[in-house]
């Protein structure tokens, strides 16, 4: 109890503020402890490389497959398409990481991309952010194997969506203190200020970025936004250049800054392009 008053003071995803306890907290104590880390050491010993792979334009015609996929581990978030695209953003993913709203849409809106489940490497580790009350929903009919009996998604099976590669002992959920800690240290935006601060958070890209700085020795960041973003297409996987689109839960921009300065103090290697690269492709 203690621990859910806590917690109670935090609006979602930072907390259960609004939220009834047995809604959260039956879920809650069905999480499993991990009987083992996110990523295991390199055998023989030696640093672990990370690559985290989003979604930007900037990957189109990058040809940065192969050098992502050299990586020990290669993180993943969101619609995180593949086939097709490997040259530009490799083939592997070794942690995928999710809300119940990305898993559940991608494969509608994406299908016209060739998206069809999300990535089911060998082994890989799913990574679940608890961002809402659908995800508590989510995470109890998925650590049941029971069709979810409420919400958004009731009757839907969790189990069906990790395309067969489901497995407790791979499954984590971020703490909200985690959460928390990512914006309140880095990326607390002047939204929170603002009359929508309610819904105000960080990117999936963003935490999974931190994630893989907290588990990784070295990180590589690619497909995240640079300062030329308006060169590029919103997505790697659009043919046809679309303007970058801002939604008003995001800071884009003041995450565009925090990676740059990353990248200069040398915390992380972010992929820019140069100008010898190949061009993308003019708007439509």
């Amino acid at each position: 109890m203690s621990e859910w008053n806590r917690l109670s003071h935090f609006n979602n995803p930072f907390g259960f503020m609004g939220f009834k306890h047995d809604d959260v907290m039956t879920s809650v104590k069905l999480i499993p402890k991990p009987k083992e880390p996110l990523l295991l050491p390199k055998p023989g010993g030696g640093c672990v490389t990370c690559a985290v792979v989003a979604g930007a334009g900037i990957l189109n015609g990058s040809k940065n497959g192969k050098e992502i996929d050299a990586h020990d581990y290669v993180f993943r978030m969101n619609g995180a398409i593949t086939k097709g695209y490997e040259e530009d953003v490799g083939g592997r993913t070794s942690v995928y990481v999710h809300t119940a709203h990305s898993i559940t849409s991608s494969p509608y809106t994406l299908r016209g991309y060739g998206y069809k489940n999300v990535p089911n490497d060998e082994g890989i580790k799913y990574v679940m952010i608890p961002e809402g009350i659908r995800d508590f929903n989510w995470l109890k009919g998925l650590l049941k194997g029971e069709r979810i009996g409420e919400g958004l998604y009731k009757n839907r099976r969790p189990r069906t969506y990790y395309a067969g590669q489901y497995n407790k002992t791979r499954f984590y959920v971020l703490h909200q203190d985690f959460l928390r800690y990512v914006r309140n240290r880095f990326i607390k935006s002047r939204g929170l200020l603002s009359p929508h601060w309610a819904i105000v958070r960080p990117t999936n890209g963003a935490f999974t970025l931190f994630l893989a700085l907290h588990t990784c020795d070295t990180v590589s960041a690619y497909g995240f936004m640079t300062e030329d973003y308006s060169k590029y297409s919103n997505y790697y996987y659009e043919k046809i250049k679309k303007r970058v689109i801002f939604y008003a839960n995001h800071d884009y921009l003041m995450e565009k800054d925090l990676w740059k300065s990353l990248h200069n103090t040398k915390i992380l290697k972010l992929y820019q392009r140069t100008n010898s690269e190949q061009e993308p492709e003019k708007e439509n």
